[in-house]
């Protein structure tokens, strides 16, 4: 079952029959600081194994987001943007209010996320500096895709 909600011309859908595939692949791998030069098939692979969260305007994609979960206890918020010409308008915000009214996220003992420039939008939601970074590791063999 899928959730959406509208909100004036704006669908905001968790169904991935929806996503424009192409569209995301175009935004991670070229304007995107975080994916830039990802490859295609990392994308579908990552889109079949998330959460994810479309934005639609006349039934063209305009905006993205997902989550990495195992919907018990953890997920990792991933890959949100808002395509250009529709920035400045709420949506970012709109999206973020979407996810974390998605039901299934709601019981999770840990959500978290890694942003550059966005804190300001993800405190309005709860999301705040780990409070113990030394528990935590990561294995980062590459800084980016290869061109």
């Amino acid at each position: 079952m899928h959730y959406e909600k509208t909100n004036g011309d704006y669908l905001f859908s968790t169904d991935k029959s929806k996503l424009q595939v192409g569209l995301i692949y175009s935004y991670l791998s070229k304007e995107s600081y975080w994916a830039r030069n990802i490859p295609l098939d990392v994308v579908e692979a990552s889109i079949k194994g998330s959460v994810c969260f479309g934005v639609y305007k006349e039934g063209l994609q305009i905006g993205y987001a997902r989550v990495i979960t195992d919907l018990a206890s953890f997920g990792y918020l991933a890959d949100v943007f808002v395509v250009e010409g529709h920035r400045g308008r709420g949506i970012s915000k709109e999206l973020m209010s979407f996810i974390m009214s998605y039901e299934p996220l709601k019981k999770l003992r840990r959500f978290m996320l890694a942003t550059r420039d966005a804190h300001g939008l993800y405190e309005q939601f709860g999301f705040k500096p780990l409070s113990e970074p030394g528990r935590f590791m990561e294995i980062n063999p590459f800084e980016s895709y290869p061109t």
